[in-house]
């Protein structure tokens, strides 16, 4: 009941009720008792007045007193409580207003509190990935000032693996730059109509060369029609295909690496499909593996490190195209990463 509306029937109760008592009263008892009369109607007016200014009095007093409790609360920052909505009118409407606010200040804490989680989690992840490569070339650049490398063979060596570290450092603050523009959305996307089979070709092209000149094993599968056509961005999805394969690659542990790469039409998407036979991901970790800064490799050693964003990169890019990504994954014998991109669909005109 609204507000207005209790104090309109409280107003008419006031009014009414005793104006009829009272006429009753003056056409059932004789004129002479019409003093005795007047002091009921008064006493009733009293009466009614009374209940009705309590009745209203609990209607809004005990809800602004849980919305004053609750901005005492707020206010020193505790938002684990819970405002119930008791009463269908507009201090009722007040009260879940405030719910939802409260509901939302606890979503953007808690979200803020998860943030700076990650953030502290990314500087110790870079702390420690930069420590490995510049340690290592601190030591090998000492080796050159000493003169252990004494032989040509020795210093070419010494150089490779200062150039190689040097590379990993390079890669991963390029993979934080590249994290940091797509989190902020500050990278353009430069969506193009272009054939599935051919993109994907070209792609898998890439990848045979690449993978065999690692000693890896690569089998590339079509299964699209030839006019298939997707909306993409050609770079920015070439990230996502290479981003998996490199992470495939960092977690291979047999002798002989396989890769592979499945195109599907599934509906208004078409799927892309990369498994390889590495060592897999625990079933307690897959659902986490897209998610910003984890990392499935609890020992951080420099071979399998890396700031645990490449995965979410992929996930972004993906996701930016209209489209998913998962994976399917089992120990000891290897994981599968599906994606799906949006197709593209001529919408016929009318004649």
């Amino acid at each position: 009941m609204k507000l207005k509306t209790k104090l309109i029937i409280a107003f008419m109760t006031v009014m009414i009720l005793p104006t009829i008592f009272t006429t009753v009263a003056m056409y059932t008892f004789a004129p002479r008792k019409v003093n005795e009369i007047q002091q009921v109607y008064l006493l009733i007016v009293f009466l009614t007045a009374a209940l009705l200014i309590y009745w209203i009095y609990r209607t809004v007093s005990v809800p602004l007193a849980k919305l004053q409790k609750a901005a005492r609360n707020i206010k020193e920052g505790n938002l684990d409580f819970e405002i119930k909505r008791e009463a269908d009118d507009e201090i009722g409407q007040l009260c879940q207003d405030f719910e939802e606010m409260r509901l939302r200040l606890k979503a953007n804490a808690e979200e803020k509190v998860a943030y700076d989680r990650e953030n502290k989690e990314l500087i110790s992840n870079i702390s420690h990935d930069l420590k490995t490569p510049i340690t290592a070339i601190k030591g090998y650049v000492e080796g050159i000032m000493d003169g252990v490398a004494d032989t040509p063979e020795k210093m070419d060596r010494y150089i490779k693996t200062i150039y190689n570290k040097a590379n990993e450092m390079d890669l991963l603050i390029n993979e934080l730059t590249l994290y940091s523009k797509i989190d902020t959305n500050r990278i353009p996307y430069n969506f193009t109509t272009i054939s599935a089979e051919n993109y994907f070709g070209d792609c898998a092209e890439d990848l045979h060369m690449e993978l065999e000149a690692k000693g890896v094993e690569f089998t590339y599968r079509n299964y699209v029609e030839v006019d298939s056509k997707v909306i993409v961005d050609p770079e920015q999805l070439r990230r996502v295909i290479n981003n998996i394969v490199s992470n495939s690659l960092k977690y291979m542990d047999k002798p002989k690496g396989k890769i592979t790469m499945n195109l599907k039409d599934v509906g208004d998407f078409i799927q892309v499909e990369l498994g390889d036979n590495g060592k897999g991901i625990a079933a307690k970790d897959l659902p986490y593996i897209f998610d910003r800064f984890y990392r499935t490799d609890a020992s951080r050693n420099s071979s399998k490190g890396g700031s645990g964003i490449g995965l979410s990169i992929v996930k972004k890019i993906v996701e930016e195209h209209g489209g998913n990504i998962w994976a399917t994954s089992e120990e000891g014998i290897g994981t599968t990463m599906y994606f799906v991109v949006r197709k593209y669909q001529e919408v016929p005109m009318d004649e």
